[in-house]
């Protein structure tokens, strides 16, 4: 009788030690989910609350593009701006459309110098040019290595040239030969709503300037740091670093002439890009791209008209980078804007 009752007692005392042992395993699996979804929480509000941040900076941007008082008004060169919140800071950066190479307006000797800049075989280089030019040309000839419909077709392509200015500068992704490569290379570097032949040199980016035709490279961040010190100072942009030789730009007959200098703080009316990223202080980050264009103010509330927005937006390289800091006008606390 002792005997059965010892091992029943034995059995139960087992049975609790295992029912003890799979309470502790759920405790614990049950903790590190909580842990883990409190994780995924705090990630998502940061990445709202940074994503709020640099929407902030964009309305900012706005604003300051269209100060009436031309040395506090925001400059579209490329320049960066920084306001510092509590726990957090946003940098903008703002890039005038006209600083860029227009891919319908841009004339062939133009584009023909941009692409000998991009980073592939000439090859290459020829054949998407001159795709380029038959996409946006009226007709069905057929440029030497250009591409028309049979070209297209002969690739396996479902589609072919519109024969048509480009709309976006998404577009070229459809010419043949383009890849994302050389895409990712041409898409700060081209717009379609300059409507300009030429690039203005006062409003480029300093990645703009290393393509164009008839700079100086050995200059361009001399002349970087001058236009910085001048924006910061309330003054005009300096005369772009550019060699002429009898009627040629750098020797290189056919080449167009820079544009003229829009002055500095002149009001834009054209369409502009806002990159803004926003930088928590535990680390988050967040960035949008905007490419906006200013209004009548008759047409709309808004006196800035989105054609094109992304959230997060993947760039080539962070605003707070070192590197950047060159480029860094102005440097805000958040409470000058409360008013």
């Amino acid at each position: 009788m002792r005997m059965r009752m010892s091992r029943s007692g034995g059995f139960a005392l087992v049975l609790v030690l295992w029912v003890l042992s799979l309470l502790t395993i759920m405790a614990g699996s049950f903790a590190l989910s909580m842990r883990r979804e409190a994780g995924i929480v705090t990630g998502s509000s940061d990445n709202a609350r940074a994503v709020a941040i640099a929407e902030s900076g964009l309305a900012i941007a706005e604003l300051m593009v269209m100060n009436p008082d031309p040395q506090q008004r925001w400059r579209t060169d490329g320049s960066i701006y920084q306001i510092d919140y509590a726990d957090s800071k946003v940098r903008i950066r703002l890039l005038s459309e006209v600083g860029k190479v227009d891919l319908n307006s841009a004339d062939e000797a133009l584009l023909q110098q941009l692409m000998m800049r991009a980073p592939v075989d000439e090859e290459l280089q020829s054949k998407l040019l001159n795709a380029i030019l038959d996409w946006r040309d009226g007709d069905d000839l057929v440029r030497i290595n250009g591409a028309e419909k049979e070209e297209y077709k002969e690739a396996g392509l479902s589609y072919q040239p519109r024969n048509k200015p480009f709309q976006s500068v998404d577009e070229l992704q459809m010419v043949l030969g383009m890849n994302e490569q050389i895409f990712k290379w041409l898409e700060s570097l081209v717009t379609v709503h300059s409507e300009q032949t030429n690039v203005d040199m006062a409003q480029a980016a300093k990645e703009v300037l290393y393509v164009l035709p008839g700079i100086d490279v050995e200059l361009i961040d001399q002349y970087i740091e001058a236009r910085r010190e001048n924006a910061i100072n309330g003054l005009p942009p300096p005369a772009a670093p550019v060699a002429f030789n009898s009627g040629t730009v750098s020797g290189q007959a056919g080449v167009n002439p820079p544009a003229a200098v829009i002055s500095g703080g002149a009001e834009q009316k054209g369409a502009i890009t806002v990159v803004a990223e926003a930088l928590l202080e535990e680390g988050t980050t967040a960035t949008i791209s905007a490419l906006v264009k200013k209004q009548d103010s008759t047409t709309g509330t808004s006196p800035f008209q989105v054609l094109k927005w992304q959230r997060n937006a993947a760039v080539n390289e962070s605003l707070f980078v070192d590197e950047k800091n060159e480029l860094l006008v102005g440097q805000y606390a958040e409470p000058e804007f409360n008013n």
